[in-house]
């Protein structure tokens, strides 16, 4: 990797604090094309803000005040998109904040595959919102839950508490899920939503894989048993329970064994 004038970590930070829908999804793909090409220095001299901007729409509920779905109406797909895309939406700074605050220690190619998942994650919501805007809608237009970045505030002094809530618990369970969401999606005759939650899946699997990777290289440094640290983490850090049913096969493509998650659920 070359060097350049400007911080990885600048880049970085500059995109998590922006608070603009469309200039965050945009320059987390220019991030990470950036470091891709070699124009951002491999150097973290700054730090991670402590919460990532957030635009004034959606309102952010605690996720027991989420108002219900309405499953099989209009209203009940609207907002089932909807919670996809603010899902993507703080993924991108999950990714984004993984490669940032943890980058210097893991090294270049630990910052390589979090940038790249920030740009999938990036891609992923610009699919989502084009989709809604397909129904009459669009990405703020309902209440959201603000529970997904609790768990990157608990782990933001471990590399591997987060390595292992986030991508092997939270990430691991969208490959549970999803594959049922698909069939629903296209019995209701949406063919273009279906496919669009199939390449979601696909590259979910690499994101999974990419922290089961990294948490298994940071486990070995702390002389830790992989599965028996993860577990501990998880028992630590992660706010629920692992319920099944797994999707053992995409599991197992991402680098989770069933052994590994069995014993937790």
């Amino acid at each position: 990797m070359t060097t350049a004038g400007v911080s990885v970590a600048a880049a970085i930070r500059a995109v998590l604090c922006e608070r603009d829908v469309r200039s965050k999804v945009m320059n987390a793909r220019k991030v990470a094309r950036d470091w891709r090409l070699g124009r951002l220095a491999f150097a973290f001299d700054v730090a991670m803000p402590e919460a990532p901007g957030r635009p004034d729409a959606p309102e952010l509920l605690l996720p027991a005040r989420m108002p219900k779905r309405g499953k099989g109406s209009e209203h009940g797909r609207v907002a089932l998109w909807h919670a996809l895309a603010h899902i993507e939406f703080v993924a991108i700074d999950l990714a984004l904040d993984m490669a940032g605050r943890f980058g210097a220690g893991m090294g270049e190619a630990f910052v390589s595959d979090f940038l790249s998942v920030a740009a999938d994650e990036a891609m992923h919501f610009a699919l989502l919102d084009r989709h809604l805007r397909a129904h009459g809608s669009h990405y703020g237009a309902l209440p959201a839950h603000d529970g997904l970045w609790s768990a990157a505030d608990d782990t933001r002094h471990d590399v591997a508490a987060r390595l292992a809530v986030v991508p092997m618990v939270l990430e691991a369970r969208g490959l549970d899920v999803t594959p049922a969401a698909i069939d629903r999606v296209r019995a209701a005759g949406d063919e273009r939503g279906a496919r669009i939650l199939e390449r979601i899946l696909d590259d979910e699997i690499r994101h999974v894989r990419f922290g089961a990777n990294h948490f298994d290289a940071a486990a070995k440094r702390l002389g830790e048993e992989p599965g028996n640290l993860w577990k501990s983490l998880v028992f630590r850090y992660f706010r629920g329970n692992l319920k099944p049913p797994f999707n053992d096969s995409a599991r197992l493509m991402a680098g989770l064994s069933r052994e590994l998650y069995s014993a937790l659920a």
